[in-house]
Formats: C-alpha cells, sequence, structure tokens
C-alpha cells in the first residue's frame, strides 16, 4: 500500500525524520463509504456518519511535525471496526450459523458494536437485511487484517530503533457520553485517557500525558467510561517496554454534534493539540529510560 494514499483503506505517514518512539493511531476517523456498503444500509451517509471520530486524525496530525508516524484509517467504523477481536458478531446479523471461533456474547456484541456493527453510535439498526458470512470475510480479510499487520510492524520497527515505546490511540467521545461525569467545580470533562487501569501503559507516562493536557486547560479524568480497547490491549505491555494510550476527545470542543462540520472552535483545538504534542513527543524517549519504567 502506498503511502499518503486517502482511496486505500488505511494509510501510514511518516515524518521527514522518524525520530521518536511514538505512534500515534486514528482507526475511528474513516469517511471513505463504499457505494456498496451504503446500498446494503437502510441509513443515510449522514446517519452512518455519526460513528465516525470525526476529523481526529487531523487534530493529531502535528505529531508528524515532532518526529512520529500516524497510521490513519480511511475506512469508516460502521463497516468494519477496527477496535475489536477479528470476530467479534452478533449472530442476529447473518444467515446461517457462525463458525464455533466467532465470539457472539461480548458486551460489545450485546450492545451492537461487534466487528461488523450492527447499529450506529445513536442505536439505529445499520443494514436493510441479513448478511452471509463471506461478507465479514471479506472486511475482515481485505481490510482488519492488513491494518493490524502494519500497526504491528510499526510497533516492531520502533521496538527496534528503541527498547520501548508508546502507541497513543486517537479517539472522539459524544458530549452525552460524558454529561453525568462533570466536574465538581462546573463545565464538561474534554478528555478521557485510557490506560486500562494501568495494563496498557505505566502510571507515570498516563501522569505525563495528563499534566500537559491539564497544563493547556483541558478537563481530564481517567478510564471512565473508556478504559481502551482492543488496539490498546494488544499492544500495551509496560513490562515489556510497550506503552499504549487511549485519548478521548469530547467532540464538543470542536464538532457540532448535530451536523458534524468543525465548528469554530476547531483550529484552536488543533492549535492546543500541536503545543501538547511539542511538549509530549521530544520528551517520551527520556521518560521511557527511566529505571523505574524500565523495571516494570
Amino acid at each position: 500500500m502506498a503511502e499518503n494514499d486517502q482511496s486505500a483503506p488505511f494509510e501510514i505517514l511518516m515524518p521527514k525524520a522518524w525520530s521518536a518512539p511514538v505512534i500515534f493511531n486514528s482507526p475511528h476517523s474513516g469517511r471513505l463509504y463504499d457505494p456498496a456498503f451504503l446500498d446494503q444500509s437502510r441509513l443515510s451517509l449522514f446517519q452512518l456518519r455519526r460513528s465516525e471520530d470525526s476529523y481526529v486524525d487531523e487534530l493529531f496530525l502535528g505529531c508528524l511535525d515532532e518526529g512520529a508516524p500516524m497510521l490513519r484509517v480511511h475506512t469508516p467504523r460502521s463497516f468494519v471496526d477496527l477496535n475489536r477481536e477479528p470476530f467479534e458478531l452478533d449472530p442476529r446479523m447473518f444467515f446461517g450459523p457462525l463458525p464455533g471461533y466467532v465470539n457472539t456474547t461480548s458486551p460489545r456484541v450485546a450492545g451492537g458494536l461487534g466487528t461488523i456493527p450492527r447499529i450506529v453510535a445513536e442505536g439505529s439498526e445499520i443494514y436493510r437485511g441479513r448478511l452471509h458470512f463471506t461478507e465479514v470475510q471479506a472486511r475482515v480479510e481485505g481490510v482488519y487484517f492488513p491494518y493490524h499487520r502494519a500497526l504491528a510492524a510499526l510497533v516492531q520497527q520502533t521496538l527496534k530503533r528503541s527498547d520501548s515505546m508508546l502507541l497513543i490511540d486517537c479517539h472522539s467521545m459524544p458530549s452525552s457520553a460524558i454529561s453525568h461525569l462533570a466536574p465538581a467545580e462546573g463545565g464538561a470533562l474534554d478528555v478521557v485517557l485510557g490506560d486500562r487501569f494501568g495494563a496498557s501503559c505505566s502510571e507515570e507516562l498516563t501522569v505525563f500525558v495528563e499534566e500537559i493536557l491539564q497544563g493547556h486547560g483541558l478537563r481530564t479524568v481517567r478510564n471512565k467510561p473508556y478504559a481502551g480497547g482492543f488496539i490498546t490491549k494488544t499492544h500495551g505491555a509496560p513490562h515489556a517496554g510497550q506503552h499504549a494510550l487511549q485519548i478521548e476527545l469530547n467532540r464538543a470542543l470542536y464538532l457540532d454534534e448535530t451536523t458534524l462540520e468543525k465548528s469554530e472552535d476547531f483550529e484552536g483545538l488543533r492549535r492546543t493539540l500541536g503545543q501538547f504534542l511539542r511538549q509530549l513527543v521530544p520528551a517520551i524517549e527520556g521518560l521511557l529510560a527511566l529505571p523505574r519504567l524500565a523495571a516494570e
């Protein structure tokens, strides 16, 4: 796959000089909708887009200026969700029985948000009718496995360059998902950091990221309601020098959640995140080298 090819399912954006042991990943900001998929759906393109982490890739693109690559996906989450196991499927969506290796009982499947989602984020059913399992196989073989191979290869390349690394998994969340977690001083939360309660990223790194964000006036919370998904679980192994941290941005910070258009605050948040990246990325190598991290 060629880099910077926006017609491909995903692309790897490389900095001019790859100098940092950090990878940025945007698995849910894809907005390239195949006409055949649109024909299968009972929903409009606009309704399908409600599952996107709209424009999150653009918000974090400043990582390239700091010497860190980004893997970003163009295939939409409503078509195939890359932050799931390869076969988390709802049997009600398909003709006939599913193979025995399919996970049909996960909480994500129960919620309609498996590898092939049954619903969009607001709960509307996606498909007009049932699907054949061959459809799943085509999506998994054509998008899911190639993407995960590319991410794993980036991780291994980084570890060859440095003994330790950090993967930052970039996402966004509807403001309604965190409205019940409003800070005591009023206002709304801005960022949820997910480190799987310390299982995917060291406490020191999570605190460092959190303090930088807070220094820019962003209100943060850890691991609720999002502690991290399949990607952070797969690539987060702090004891082996692999750290993975999920960042969820409140969409109300930069998006009109009704129209899905960038709000007037988009550029301001992108500048803020650019400053955040300038503080974070150059410091990561030193933080990873700390004896207390290496000893975990």
